[in-house]
């Protein structure tokens, strides 16, 4: 199965990952030692483009669209961290550790349900 959490909740331990724990950000979450974060795996590559992602700029008005464009860059990402994810998931449990405010919306709810339709 697979899961979605906040960093911020995770070293709270308000959560705990289940299964693999892979960060999905392209950046390192801001305000976080890297010491402070367990994780098995930062696949940098599954996040949104920056010029996606700065286009958006988490308005919630927007999701949508830029949940149909997320899906679109993921549909044509054929990189080895992709493949990896997907492998996990296949495998297990794995959760999508994200740092963004919003716990509903963000590119990791949209990154879990790409994976579970394939």
């Amino acid at each position: 199965m697979i899961y979605t959490a906040k960093v911020h909740d995770v070293i709270r331990s308000d959560e705990k990952p289940r299964g693999v724990a892979v960060l999905v950000d392209k950046l390192w979450p801001r305000g976080v030692a890297k010491e402070r974060l367990s994780y098995d795996h930062w696949f940098k590559d599954v996040a949104p483009s920056p010029g996606l992602r700065k286009w958006w700029g988490h308005e919630a008005d927007t999701f949508e669209e830029f949940a149909r464009r997320y899906r679109a860059e993921l549909d044509e990402n054929d990189g080895e961290e992709l493949e990896e994810l997907r492998q996990l998931a296949a495998a297990g449990d794995v959760t999508l550790l994200f740092a963004a405010k919003d716990r509903e919306i963000n590119h990791a709810t949209v990154l879990k349900a790409w994976l579970e339709e394939r």
